[in-house]
């Protein structure tokens, strides 16, 4: 039986670690040649070892989503690599300061939308005409719950999501004429290493944290990185051919309520 990414290429940016890392395995597994991409060579470099001693193929390609030229140089180099692409996953991000809008500085603001946004942007700019000449591909961009809803925190982290979620939008309507589909997930609080770090200085540990990021949702616990990764998964293959412009929550049911 054939992977549901049997022969497909997929470039995912911030790969090293997280949500991010457990996409760039799960597509690998399932048959993609994947580009995991950037910044932290390390962090990346296990992720590649791991993928690449249980029989998958991957490769590691510096990028920093916040500068163009790195985003061109690490497109133009997977693609090289593996013969085209077929799947964008934008997944890079960062929380950035939990301000409310009159007390955030403008270093804040710009630091925060140079990755959560422009990165977005470079990524997809550089990587259409790769989808174009491949004769179509999907996109999927990671943005939040707070992409789609507000709340009293990290006000530039959830206004930068809430253009990713815009710009799904308008990618999707702009190239469709492409076979080029665009979608974003919604994640809320998901067990990565960074929310486990949170979560064990919480005071009770895991199962206090636990307990109070999730009392407004319908499952009550956290989210895990595999289980959004399968939900990427869907978007990037063929089994959503018919699915384009789509803001999917992932979040336990947090915003059905």
């Amino acid at each position: 039986m054939t992977g549901r990414l049997e022969g497909k290429v997929a470039l995912i940016t911030g790969g090293a670690s997280g949500m991010g890392a457990a996409t760039a395995e799960l597509f690998a597994a399932e048959g993609a040649s994947v580009a995991v991409t950037d910044f932290n060579a390390a962090l990346s470099g296990s992720v590649v070892d791991a993928i690449t001693a249980s029989g998958g193929i991957a490769e590691f390609f510096e990028m920093d989503v916040a500068r163009e030229a790195s985003v061109a140089s690490a497109v133009s180099g997977a693609v090289a690599r593996f013969g085209g692409l077929d799947v964008l996953v934008n997944c890079a991000g960062v929380i950035g300061v939990d301000k409310p809008t009159h007390e955030v500085t403008e270093e804040e603001w710009d630091a925060l939308f140079a990755v959560d946004v422009k990165g977005v942007f470079f990524a997809t700019k550089h990587a259409v005409p790769h989808l174009i000449e491949r004769g179509g591909g999907s996109i999927v961009n990671f943005s939040s719950i707070y992409g789609l809803i507000g709340n009293d925190e990290f006000t530039p982290y959830h206004v930068a999501k809430g253009a990713v979620t815009m710009q799904t939008k308008q990618d999707a309507a702009s190239y469709g004429r492409y076979g080029i589909r665009v979608n974003s997930v919604h994640p809320s609080t998901v067990l990565t290493p960074l929310v486990e770090g949170i979560a064990s200085a919480y005071p009770g540990g895991l199962p206090a944290y636990e307990e109070m990021m999730t009392a407004n949702q319908s499952i009550r616990r956290l989210g895990r990185p595999v289980e959004v990764a399968y939900a990427v998964l869907y978007l990037a293959s063929d089994e959503s051919a018919w699915v384009t412009g789509v803001n999917l929550p992932l979040d336990g049911g947090y915003t059905a309520r």
